[in-house]
């Protein structure tokens, strides 16, 4: 069977033969029934049925300065089939509100004007007061309390003061926050990089209750829920999206149920449990943007983690044309003598100290530690790659053909087309 797998803007093909033992996991919301409704009218209707809470206009009545938060460029939020029609809503409920775009860039650069234009529209840029939070703009944050993980919550002045905070976004599989959007847009969307340092930092990231589609007991989730009750996050409209970033779902409402509710939607969907533990695991990071660099690209292999025994092989398709991704991240790992003494350093780093990129390397460590890994990235950073840990090949086919050479052919393959999409669950013993 050939399959073509996402990788940069092109794909790559991977050919297995009759003889071998697979199975392909994969999310479902692509088989999902295709609603009637427009992306718009999915999005109305749940914002004229919001869940635990009063409709938009309602809540925004007698509220002078009110907050939309918005996600940044890093984020396929379909935000022109959103904002919108919060923004009319919000008019409807008071025709004098003061209302300000909250971009929540969290800890990525600032979002430029042509990805604002490319994300509203010029007429909502042209027209609509709009702020890129700074993370590490000191002067910028307002302290409004301490995390139940005792890292202290500053969030951007402009969320803190308002009359009404709500916001957008979409939800996904998170690979450690359990799922993105909700509570998300504050922490970390517009938190200090000190309060995003706490909630990132090695214990909790060793927790694991800190995984894919886990949010009970997730000591990440529970630090942001605070945050968004802290902050009075009051409203949110979520969306769950398909590979073409089209809107399938919605949500709208209290900012904790409405979140609830959709990530309930999405897991039905996008929950695999596979036959059995992988001998060798196959994943890709989605295809560009998503795969553009190594960093990024632990997501994705954190799907073929959870698919593979321990000792299995993982192999990582991601052209990771831009790189490592992060310069904390690639020498945490050139430089380490192997992944468990990396581990080891990381785990002594107290909570007020957690480094930037240190999350990242501390769950690429633990796959490390755990599984050999074969790269099949572009040619330009192959050995930057072998310098990090990993072993390369130039395609799927030929890293298929190590990993069996070391199994065997009568080896259990797992192919996860796309594993930023979907929760693994290993079946029961």
């Amino acid at each position: 069977m050939n399959m073509k797998l996402p990788f940069s803007t092109t794909g790559m093909t991977l050919t297995l033969d009759d003889d071998l033992d697979y199975e392909i996991l994969e999310s479902a919301i692509a088989s999902m029934p295709k609603s009637e409704k427009s992306e718009d009218e999915l999005v109305l209707e749940a914002m004229a049925n919001p869940i635990g809470s009063p409709k938009l206009s309602e809540l925004a009545k007698g509220k002078k300065d009110v907050v939309i938060i918005c996600s940044d460029h890093t984020r396929p939020v379909p935000s022109k089939h959103i904002i919108p029609f919060m923004l009319k809503e919000i008019r409807e409920g008071n025709p004098d509100a003061d209302i300000t775009l909250l971009i929540a860039t969290g800890f990525h650069r600032e979002t430029t004007r042509e990805e604002l234009v490319h994300k509203f529209g010029e007429e909502i840029v042209d027209s609509e007061k709009i702020v890129i939070h700074d993370s590490r703009d000191m002067d910028a944050m307002a302290n409004i309390g301490v995390l139940p993980s005792g890292a202290p919550l500053l969030i951007n002045k402009i969320a803190a003061k308002a009359d009404l905070l709500v916001s957008e976004g979409f939800i996904e599989t998170h690979f450690f926050a359990g799922f993105s959007g909700g509570r998300k847009s504050i922490l970390p969307g517009v938190s200090s990089q000190v309060t995003v340092l706490g909630n990132h930092c090695a214990k909790f990231i060793d927790s694991p209750y800190s995984r894919t589609g886990i949010l009970e007991n997730n000591p990440i989730h529970k630090d942001m829920v605070a945050a968004s009750k802290m902050a009075n996050q009051a409203y949110i409209v979520n969306v769950v999206i398909d590979a073409d970033k089209k809107v399938v779902h919605a949500v709208a409402g209290d900012a904790t149920e409405a979140h609830v509710a959709g990530c309930e939607f999405l897991q039905k969907y996008c929950q695999v449990v596979p036959k059995k533990a992988a001998d060798i695991a196959i994943s890709t990071n989605g295809g560009y943007p998503l795969d553009q660099n190594m960093y990024q690209s632990v997501k994705g292999m954190t799907a073929a983690e959870s698919a593979a025994k321990d000792g299995g092989i993982l192999i990582m398709v991601s052209n990771c044309g831009d790189g490592h991704g992060g310069e904390g991240f690639y020498e945490a790992l050139r430089d380490c003598s192997s992944p468990a003494e990396l581990m080891e350093e990381i785990m002594k780093v107290p909570q007020d100290q957690t480094k930037p990129d240190q999350w990242e390397y501390q769950i690429q460590s633990r796959i490390l530690m755990h599984h050999k890994v074969i790269y099949v990235l572009c040619e330009e950073y192959r050995k930057m790659a072998q310098e990090m840990g990993f072993e390369v090949a130039a395609d799927v086919n030929e890293a298929l053909a190590m990993a069996l050479k070391e199994t065997g052919r009568d080896a259990h393959i797992a192919v996860i087309p796309d594993g930023v999409s979907v929760m693994v669950k290993q079946p029961e013993a």
